[in-house]
């Protein structure tokens, strides 16, 4: 008894270690004729499976939305390049999942690839500091004002002025009851 629950435990460890071993390792029973990969809104997907052309083009890929079931619904772009490498992009694709479609100029498809787009995240860049040092200066104060907007503010600096000099004495007396 004692036997069997430590080879089933050691079993059990055994699978746990080598499930994700598995996962991670990519299936050679499906093998895929074309490459893609996003730079940001941009979806490229290369193939060596169409090497023969018309007029420089080698096939036709298509983008494929999530909602979309045929080659025809998607986005598509030419494959252009040469015998032994062909390619086509799009911009501007917005976030979401895709599959992307490669079929040659002769109708064989050379593959079907699945492809993540992520938002892009804005990159920050340090801006160069000024050659002649910080910029100083008097702010909103450099501006003329007239006399009746000097007296204003005189009148309202020595209202406070008065305001505060009268809240302390006041409260220096003492209280009477």
């Amino acid at each position: 008894m004692r036997t069997s629950q430590l080879l089933l435990r050691s079993g059990l460890t055994m699978a746990a270690t080598a499930l994700p071993i598995a996962l991670a390792t990519p299936s050679a029973a499906v093998p895929t004729g074309i490459s893609v990969s996003t730079t940001g809104s941009s979806v490229t997907v290369t193939t060596s499976d169409c090497p023969n052309s018309t007029n420089g083009a080698f096939g036709t890929a298509s983008l494929l939305a999530s909602g979309q079931a045929n080659f025809s619904q998607g986005r598509q772009a030419t494959l252009v390049g040469t015998s032994t490498s062909q390619s086509a992009s799009w911009i501007n694709v917005t976030p979401g999942t895709y599959t992307v479609i490669v079929v040659c100029r002769d109708g064989t498809t050379a593959g079907t690839q699945s492809v993540i787009v992520t938002a892009a995240t804005p990159t920050i860049s340090a801006t160069a500091s000024p050659s002649r040092g910080v910029m100083g200066g008097m702010g909103g104060a450099s501006e003329e004002y007239g006399t009746v907007t000097l007296v204003g503010g005189g009148a309202l600096v020595a209202a406070g002025t008065v305001a505060a000099v009268w809240y302390l004495r006041r409260r220096a007396k003492p209280h009477r009851l």
